[in-house]
């Protein structure tokens, strides 16, 4: 059975965006384009799609990905490997988790999380967050968000803290106007979306294409999705379709035209 990119994409959890892109550098082509330009995927390209997100998730770089699943042509022997990387991935994972509530306690103001481990945990979240910046959107990207902390070096925990604080009244102001049913690319939803550009900007110079795209970090990315969870579960969805809509119809964005159904 064929599937359509959208299909593939509810399927899978990934963005019509990611399937693109994994076709545009030829980790992943559909099974065949239409004559009308659609992009269709049969069981062969969902087996390779799925090892190709196993293999993100422990985070194997996408070049990597590529030579792996091209030399593996055994599926029971590529899968005993993924199942010995995995148990490794579990012992990294229980560090990165670690580190992870250290960071989303101190910004929470927990006392109890030491200076050190503020920072250390600040750090290493950073690290992933340039990690994810630089596949997405390239290094030029990265490389500004790099510039942009250089120049918070100065900052003191009760700055970060600070930030913190603000951030997280930004976002029960959003979950309780998704509460009362309120349309994130509405006129209300766009004022609460447009403080959230405006934060973004006083630490990264986003686009309005990056700003866009970011739309996507904010759902895939571990550390940006478990701060917004720690105020509502279903809200990064919704800051999610705001971030793009709001590209779109305030920053003059147009997103790629080609089809995504």
């Amino acid at each position: 059975m064929e599937r359509t990119v959208s299909e593939v994409s509810r399927l899978a959890g990934v963005s019509v965006r990611t399937l693109r892109h994994y076709d545009a550098i030829g980790l992943l082509p559909p099974g065949r384009v239409a004559t009308n330009g659609y992009r269709y995927y049969g069981r062969p390209e969902l087996l390779r799609l799925q090892r190709i997100l196993l293999l993100r998730e422990l985070g194997v770089p996408l070049p990597s990905i590529a030579r792996i699943l091209d030399e593996q042509d055994d599926e029971v022997t590529a899968l005993q490997g993924h199942r010995e990387q995995l148990l490794q991935e579990r012992k990294r994972l229980d560090v990165m988790l670690g580190a992870i509530e250290r960071t989303i306690a101190g910004l929470s103001g927990d006392d109890t999380v030491t200076d050190d481990e503020f920072f250390s945990g600040l750090s290493e979240a950073r690290a992933r967050l340039r990690e994810d910046l630089a596949e997405r959107f390239g290094e030029a990207t990265a490389e500004g968000f790099e510039k942009a902390v250089r120049e918070t070096d100065g900052w003191t925990r009760e700055d970060y803290e600070r930030l913190g604080d603000e951030g997280r009244r930004l976002l029960l102001r959003m979950a309780a106007s998704r509460d009362r049913g309120v349309r994130p690319d509405s006129p209300e939803g766009f004022e609460l979306i447009e403080q959230h550009h405006q934060g973004v900007l006083e630490l990264w110079p986003a686009t309005p294409s990056s700003y866009y795209a970011l739309g996507d970090l904010l759902v895939e990315n571990a550390d940006q999705r478990a701060i917004i969870e720690m105020v509502d579960r279903d809200l990064p969805e919704w800051l999610a379709a705001g971030v793009r809509a709001y590209a779109v119809q305030r920053l003059g964005f147009c997103p790629n035209t080609e089809e995504t159904v």
